[in-house]
């Protein structure tokens, strides 16, 4: 299978992983996309063919540079419009399977994809990011406190040994004691 590998973005949110084969020239597709990007890849297809498309989408986990399991809720759309502009498929799937349509005109035939995913369905696998962001952010927090109260600790010591040796001096200096 011949493969094109597609670029990484660098972005603050997860990115997808996209798998698609078509079975019309037996080829392989693997790129990114971002949660509100559209991918559109040109096929020129003959008449009466049918073409069939396995996917996967994957959320990418920037820190651990992993793709994590499929998410329930994180699927695609897939759009297929034929030479003449015509939609052919327009569907939402899941975050695995296989589309199929058949083309009833030779040429060039736009394939669409892009994530069906918004904020909302996103959640289950960017909440995976965010918790691991607010864990971060409050183990930092925590340790920060730590230091401050560990700092007022030794302030307020050396303050009462401060305290002593003056108040003894100026006792001893009235010779009260």
């Amino acid at each position: 299978m011949a493969g094109v590998r597609g670029w990484r973005r660098a972005m603050g949110r997860p990115a997808l992983l996209l798998l698609a084969l078509c079975a019309a020239g037996a080829w392989g597709l693997y790129f990114h996309i971002g949660e509100t990007e559209k991918r559109c890849f040109i096929e020129e297809i003959p008449d009466e063919t049918m073409v069939i498309g396995n996917y996967r989408t994957q959320m990418w986990d920037k820190q651990k540079e992993v793709f994590l399991p499929s998410t329930p809720g994180l699927g695609m759309h897939v759009e297929v419009k034929d030479p003449e502009g015509k939609v052919v498929l327009s569907r939402q799937y899941g975050s695995e399977g296989r589309f199929t349509f058949t083309s009833h005109t030779p040429g060039d035939h736009q394939i669409c994809l892009h994530s069906n995913s918004t904020r909302m369905s996103l959640f289950a696998g960017g909440r995976l990011y965010r918790e691991e962001r607010f864990r971060l952010t409050s183990e930092s927090t925590n340790q920060r406190v730590l230091w401050w109260s560990i700092a007022q600790t030794v302030i307020l010591i050396l303050t009462g040994i401060w305290q002593m040796r003056h108040l003894k001096s100026f006792f001893e200096a009235k010779k009260l004691v």
